[in-house]
């Protein structure tokens, strides 16, 4: 049974979509199909792809919004086994238009259900807000990974994002976990860096994933050329790092199966 990932943090700027692409990209070179639902307007997974939204037939807001069926509104990406469902700017309307839905949390979770067999993991990128497509993320997931930026403001806004989480697990999906708090943009020479990533420990101990994401100029250029890391610099500190970060969710994945 597929995997359901949300990436989610309502603090912009922290590396959700890098992550999304790069870990994805990574999931897949180690043999497993994988989907990326792209759930921000602002399309950067999909155009970090190299995938210009215009050229779809369908996106993921035909889906949420004109139940088209996800099956059939992915296309290929660059990478042998995964595939994506894209975003346009029209998702910015979407909230709007769910209210109107009944079970309007729900609209995602019943979307992936006919799906969800085909893949091992499905990674679905999140906007940078607790608006309604975060949550039908959220309740649509198995599991949420936290991207944390080591810096200053990291743990800012988190406990806002946590009491969301909570809210969800009690009233929409009971079975929500936290897959692990993932610091980066992390610059080893910084003692601010490290501190973060002490304080990250000292308050959530396991649940903080071991990987670290570093700064990596290779890891910024890589979507304008739309290709994760893994394929414009495999060598990179950013490509290898999200490859350690893949065998991790893997080997944890497969401790508990």
């Amino acid at each position: 049974m597929g995997k359901i990932i949300a990436i989610a943090n309502q603090k912009g700027g922290v590396g959700k979509t890098t992550t999304t692409i790069n870990l994805a990209a990574s999931l897949a070179s180690q043999g497993k199909k994988v989907l990326i639902i792209d759930a921000d307007p602002q399309a950067n997974a999909t155009s970090g792809y190299g995938i210009e939204p215009k050229s779809m037939t369908s996106s993921i807001y035909e889906c949420l919004v004109d139940d088209y069926p996800i099956d059939g509104s992915q296309v290929a990406t660059c990478v042998k086994g995964l595939d994506l469902v894209g975003s346009r700017i029209d998702l910015a309307g979407a909230e709007l238009e769910l209210i109107e839905k009944p079970n309007r949390e729900k609209v995602l979770y019943n979307l992936l259900q006919p799906i969800k067999e085909k893949y091992d993991y499905i990674i679905i990128d999140c906007s940078p807000s607790l608006g309604l497509i975060t949550v039908n993320a959220l309740t649509a997931a198995n599991s949420v990974i936290i991207p944390v930026q080591a810096e200053y403001f990291a743990l800012e806004g988190i406990s806002k994002l946590l009491n969301t989480i909570r809210i969800i697990k009690s009233k929409l999906n009971p079975t929500l976990e936290i897959e692990g708090f993932l610091l980066t943009m992390y610059d080893a020479r910084l003692r601010l860096a490290n501190q973060i990533y002490e304080e990250l420990k000292g308050h959530f101990g396991d649940m903080v994933f071991n990987t670290v994401i570093p700064r990596n100029i290779r890891l910024s250029e890589a979507p304008s050329h739309g290709l994760p890391a893994l394929l414009y610099d495999p060598e990179s500190r950013g490509a290898t790092s999200h490859l350690q970060l893949a065998k991790e969710i893997i080997a944890k994945h497969r401790k508990q199966a």
